[in-house]
Parts: C-alpha cells; sequence; structure tokens
C-alpha cells in the first residue's frame, strides 16, 4: 500500500487486514485478527462465520466498486472471490500465491482463469507457473527481507541481555508459533531439552497478542524466559533456534540463526495433512533449497532426543553449524534480495495504466 501511493499518489484504499494497513490510511472494513482460523477442525468449527464473511465481503466489494483488488495471500478465503471479482469487470491482482505446488494444484485453473496477474515469492513458482501450466507470473522476491532488513538488528549481545535483564548465558531462541494451538501443541516438548543445555538460556519469542500468564500455563523449566515484540533481535543474538513449522523458519535463516524445526498438531490434521501435501518437506527453508538443510522433526518424531541432537550440532562448535550457515547464504541469494512489495506496487500500476 505504502509503495502504491508513491507511484500513484491518488490511489485510495479500501481493506479486510490490520494495524499495518490501518496506518497507511483508507478504510478498514475487518481487522484479520477476528477471522483468523488455520487447520482442519478450526475451519470446520468456523465455517459459517467464514462463509458469511465471504458473502458480506461480495457485498461489499459491489457496493464499493473498485477499480482494481490486491488478493493478498489466504486462498482458502480470496480464491473464492476471484470469479466474482472477474464478472464484475474489476481487475485482480493476487500476491503470494497460494502454495498449489504442495497441495490443491486444480486452484491453478481457477487462477489462470479469473486473476489478471499473480505476483510470486519464491523463484521456483515462477517455473511451476509458466513451464507446467502456460500461464505467466512475476518473481517479485520475498517480502520477509524487507520486514528484517528493515528492522534494527545492530544490538549486541550484552545489550539484548542487559536491556531485558537475563544472565550472561548464550542463548536459545524458542519459536513456538504464533496461534494458540500451535503454541499449546508445541511449547512443551520444545522446552524439554532444557536440562540438557546448562550452559544456555531458553529465551520464547512471545506474541503480543497473547499475555506472559498464557504462556507460563505451558512452561515448567525456570531457565526460560518469554520476552514480547523482539522475536527479530532474539533470533539475532541467539546461537540457535528451536521453531515451530511456518513463516518463522524462513525468518530464522534469514537473520542466519541455526535451527531445529518441529511440527506436532492433532492426529487427524497431520494424518489428512499428510495424504493431501506433496512434499518431501515441510520447512521452509528446506523447500526453497530442495533439499534438507536444516533438521526437522514433525509430529512422533518431535522428541526431545531428536530435537536435543539435532541442536548439538548447531549450536556453536557443532560440527553442522558451519554448513548451515553457508547454506543460509545461499537461500537468501535465491529469493531475489530486498524490495520485494516496492516491485510488485510498481508492476501493479504499470499494468493499470497498460489496460486503461
Amino acid at each position: 500500500m505504502r509503495h502504491i501511493k508513491q507511484y500513484d499518489p491518488g490511489a485510495e484504499f479500501r481493506f479486510w487486514g490490520g494495524d499495518l494497513m490501518k496506518m497507511q490510511g483508507g478504510t478498514l472494513v475487518r481487522h484479520y485478527k477476528d477471522h483468523d482460523f488455520m487447520g482442519l477442525v478450526e475451519v470446520v468449527k468456523h465455517l459459517p462465520t467464514i462463509l458469511g464473511n465471504i458473502s458480506f465481503c461480495k457485498k461489499d466489494i459491489q457496493g464499493y466498486a473498485p477499480d482494481a483488488i490486491v488478493f493478498i495471500d489466504f486462498p482458502g478465503f480470496n480464491l473464492r472471490l476471484v470469479k466474482f471479482v472477474k464478472n464484475l469487470g474489476i481487475r485482480s491482482f493476487f500476491y503470494i500465491s497460494p502454495t498449489v505446488w504442495a497441495w490443491k494444484e486444480n486452484r491453478v485453473k481457477t487462477i489462470r482463469k479469473y486473476v489478471d496477474h499473480l505476483f510470486c515469492i519464491f523463484p521456483f513458482e515462477k517455473t511451476f507457473y509458466e513451464e507446467r501450466h502456460g500461464y505467466k507470473v512475476d518473481f517479485v522476491g520475498h517480502p520477509l527481507l524487507d520486514s528484517i532488513y528493515g528492522e534494527s538488528l545492530n544490538i549486541s549481545f550484552e545489550e539484548f541481555t542487559r536491556d531485558n535483564n537475563l544472565s550472561n548465558k548464550k542463548i536459545i531462541a524458542v519459536l513456538p508459533g504464533s496461534r494458540h494451538y500451535e503454541i499449546r501443541d508445541n511449547l512443551k516438548m520444545m522446552q524439554s531439552v532444557i536440562p540438557q543445555f546448562p550452559g544456555y538460556h531458553f529465551v520464547v519469542a512471545g506474541m503480543m497478542h497473547f499475555d506472559e500468564a498464557f504462556y507460563q500455563q505451558y512452561i515448567s523449566n525456570e531457565n526460560i524466559t518469554v520476552l514480547f515484540g523482539q522475536t527479530y533481535q532474539i533470533l539475532k543474538v541467539a546461537s540457535a533456534a528451536i521453531v515451530v513449522c511456518g513463516s518463522a523458519t524462513l525468518e530464522t535463516a534469514i537473520i542466519g540463526t541455526p535451527q531445529v524445526i518441529v511440527y506436532k498438531t492433532s492426529p487427524i490434521t497431520f494424518y489428512l495433512g499428510k495424504l493431501l501435501v506433496k512434499l518431501n518437506h515441510l520447512g521452509l527453508p528446506n523447500i526453497i533449497m530442495k533439499r534438507q538443510i536444516v533438521p526437522e522433526f514433525l509430529q512422533a518424531d518431535m522428541t526431545s532426543a531428536n530435537i536435543a541432537n539435532a541442536l548439538r550440532t548447531i549450536v556453536p562448535g557443532g560440527e553442522q553449524r558451519q554448513v548451515v550457515l553457508d547454506d543460509y547464504r545461499e537461500l537468501v541469494e535465491n529469493l531475489g534480495g530486498p524490495g520485494a512489495s516496492k516491485r510488485t506496487a510498481e508492476l501493479i500500476v504499470n499494468y493499470m495504466n497498460e489496460e486503461h
């Protein structure tokens, strides 16, 4: 939104999103935190709400009659709207491709038919769409590079520990996810390795939409601290990290912290996921590199012994640490460099001008 305004100062926005979008001006119709449902059980449980939101959104689009719509990620919701938008004669842009290369490849037919321009954030997606499906897309790079490089990450270990009243022990970061069920299902096992690393202090990257009491119900060790609003800073000073599968694994890799990826969810959700997802790995660094550069332990493999053994190989002095760091550098080079959102905004404005 910020970059679109730079290329088109007269642009006006009406949107479903969050506080950062609200800061760019325009009208916030609905906040995403009220509609953040992930996982099969959660989606089924809230299906009436989700369907009601889709109906409301269609009416809102029709009433506002915009020149264009930028769909951002959230494919389960957004792909239900693209045909409706196309039939209204409104131009559509989709920023961040749905993971059709992992599952639900039949969604490509919908995208090809109803989405005017798709902007991809992984280099292999361009090959997937253009060579496999004959659909031209734009690879713009990954927006996480901007988020991370835009942060002030020059804090020293000494400054960080002093400012947060921590001991001078080296730090292992713990990123248990951003959703209630992820933290509930993963944090206890993630902290189970603490007794095996007495020379380290474990620091949980807490999410601002939870409070200290929420995390404490899942914490049973004194050598662990929850800090809020400092995820990137924690990763920057940490010697290693234990990270729940998701975008945080890529953030950790970009910052350059060796990590162990873990994930546990309900047996039903995991079993159905294995049937549907066509991937050899679930961690984003491994998916992007098309090989396992970071150890990952999922479901039954997520044990204290497995996590601890992998962690020993990547902490300072570990035999795999330098290998991981070298792989990280190659990974970052493959992501296209900073400027993803700026490139996307420029393309959107150019496409709009071409089609007038």
